[in-house]
């Protein structure tokens, strides 16, 4: 039996976590906090929950959860470095859902989040969690530092292409549009679905805290330099992410050559599918999968990629469980079956 908790259990990932937890006869959830529903039974604050657990939501106290073999940390950029330090090495091992472990930078870190770092000992320690790339670090790991849900996505879509050496690492163009559960419960109005709704509309042109993310991890994978143009937009759906990128090719290349190497390259990944067809959000919500699918323009000589997840399942909770259950030993499927 695995013992767990989850700090900021009230937020959307944080929520989406402990649901897919309690789908768990392996997993015991003992504890879960929030902050300003300190003191709701779980259930009055998630009504879809009702009738499937008896948890109140609690202050955060670190010595609450020591002992406890796995902390999941659900909170805002800024304030997960502030709770990890205090639980680390009280607990087994803890995955952070945030942001504020996955920039080995401090001063890059401090540049896009525009928060002073306070636990940059951590950050050497970290483990970058992407199953796909990392799987036997993550195995091996104390502290996971969860993906960003568009760098999921855009990751995803460009390693194969990379580690093959079909495109160049300069000039790649990434264009995601997310659903407005992508800017946490508590966003700001203008992020709101009331104001995205019958619209759609760019935001953080150039600026976005994700960009150093993919840049890094990318640049890493390929063992070159690679950069990217990353433009995020909001959708008018509650959840889902849809990557569209544009990628200048090495050299000529046929569809099904391009198809043939993603294949190859995710056949022991059992999250991704890289599918003849256009993805669809559709197909992947309320799932952990993310659905690849490609397209060679010869014309301009571009590889054109299109990738879909679930912001909340592959892009934060789902993925959060499938590095839970590398990090124990268990099959990572588990628990995320559809």
């Amino acid at each position: 039996m695995i013992h767990a908790g989850i700090v900021g259990a009230s937020g959307y990932g944080g929520a989406e976590t402990l649901r897919l937890l309690l789908r768990r006869r392996d997993v015991c959830v003992e504890a879960v906090t929030a902050s300003t529903s300190a003191g709701k039974r779980v259930d009055a604050l998630l009504p879809s929950l009702a009738g499937r657990t008896d948890l109140v939501l609690e202050e955060f106290d670190p010595g609450r959860l020591a002992g406890l073999d796995v902390v999941f940390v659900s909170l805002p950029s800024g304030e997960g470095m502030k709770a990890v330090p205090r639980i680390h090495g009280r607990v087994g091992k803890v995955i952070d859902l945030g942001g504020d472990f996955r920039l080995k930078s401090v001063p890059l870190y401090e540049r896009y989040y525009r928060h002073t770092h306070v636990a940059a000992e951590l950050l050497r320690e970290a483990v970058y969690g992407l199953p796909e790339l990392e799987r036997e670090r993550i195995a091996e790991a104390r502290l996971v530092a969860n993906p960003g849900c568009y760098p999921t996505s855009a990751i995803l879509a460009l390693l194969p292409a990379l580690k093959s050496g079909l495109v160049e690492g300069e000039g790649i163009a990434i264009c995601s549009l997310s659903g407005t559960s992508g800017a946490g419960r508590s966003s700001s109005p203008d992020m709101s679905f009331t104001e995205v709704n019958e619209s759609v509309r760019a935001y953080k042109v150039g600026t976005h805290q994700h960009v150093p993310e993919i840049e890094s991890v990318l640049s890493g994978a390929a063992l070159t330099g690679v950069t990217v143009s990353f433009v995020p937009h909001l959708l008018p759906i509650s959840r889902g992410i849809y990557t569209t990128i544009h990628a200048r090719l090495t050299g000529p290349l046929r569809a099904e050559q391009a198809w043939q190497i993603y294949s190859d390259y995710y056949r022991a990944a059992p999250f991704v599918r890289v599918t003849g067809q256009i993805p669809s959000i559709a197909a992947v919500t309320r799932t952990n999968y993310c659905d690849i699918g490609l397209s060679v323009d010869e014309r301009t000589g571009h590889l054109i990629v299109i990738s879909t997840i679930d912001n909340l399942i592959k892009g934060a909770a789902g993925q959060a469980v499938q590095n839970m259950n590398i990090m124990f030993g268990l099959p990572e499927e588990l628990g995320l079956e559809n």
